[in-house]
């Protein structure tokens, strides 16, 4: 099936307004209010999505041998509960004040390419007792295309990420199988709803002559 990023985004939106504001922790008099921060924080930060490119500001690589690419203890953050993804910042929304995440986010390295800052939100997000907390992911310049990260910071991220372990790679992995990790989720052949068509098929050729250069071993075969 074609990918359609725009049936992927409402696909998004809908599973996000059932976890955050659909829930029966949330006051019906209250939905309104957490609907329409929903919709707010899609338009300042992206479509929600299932997964993050392994590249992503939001997914720092502690282990480049396991690769992530959902924001975790694995990546650096502490204490998320009841969590969405959106292009470019996620909410989490634990029980008590989330001070856990708002302290692993100001304790984590600073990239070269973005800012990543947590706060509180005044919204009624999933439950009365949670406090939803916003990791925001501040790009240092901006998006020719709303949302979608350029070529030049696509590719030289992707390779910078690749590299860490060519070294010990044993195979170099096929384009389909490195898809989800390098382009994101929901994502299709050849765009997702991190990067347009024309930068994953940049990154797609990049990728393939660094696979094709053998400095990752030999091709997996199955």
């Amino acid at each position: 099936m074609a990918f359609r990023a725009d049936e992927a985004a409402q696909d998004g939106y809908e599973r996000a307004r059932r976890i955050l504001v659909l829930t029966p922790g949330v006051e019906a008099d209250q939905r309104e209010k957490a609907d329409g921060a929903l919709q707010d924080l899609i338009d300042a930060h992206g479509p929600v999505v299932r997964g993050y490119p392994t590249w992503h500001p939001l997914v720092p690589q502690e282990n480049p041998q396991m690769p992530v690419t959902d924001p975790s203890d694995r990546c650096g953050y502490q204490g998320l509960d009841h969590t969405i993804y959106f292009a470019h910042a996620f909410v989490s929304c634990p029980y008590g004040d989330g001070s856990k995440i708002i302290e692993s986010v100001e304790a984590m390295e600073p990239h070269p390419c973005a800012t990543i800052t947590a706060e509180r939100l005044d919204v009624p997000f999933y439950n009365s007792g949670t406090t939803p907390i916003l990791v925001r992911c501040d790009w240092h310049e901006a998006f020719p295309e709303r949302h979608m990260v350029p070529k030049k910071l696509a590719v030289p991220l992707m390779i910078q990420q690749e590299m860490r372990m060519w070294h010990r790679a044993e195979v170099g992995e096929r384009w389909d199988t490195m898809r989800p990790y390098l382009l994101g989720d929901p994502h299709g052949s050849r765009s997702s709803l991190f990067v347009n068509q024309d930068t994953a098929m940049a990154m797609k050729r990049v990728y393939m002559a660094m696979v094709e250069s053998g400095m990752f071993g030999p091709l997996r075969m199955d």
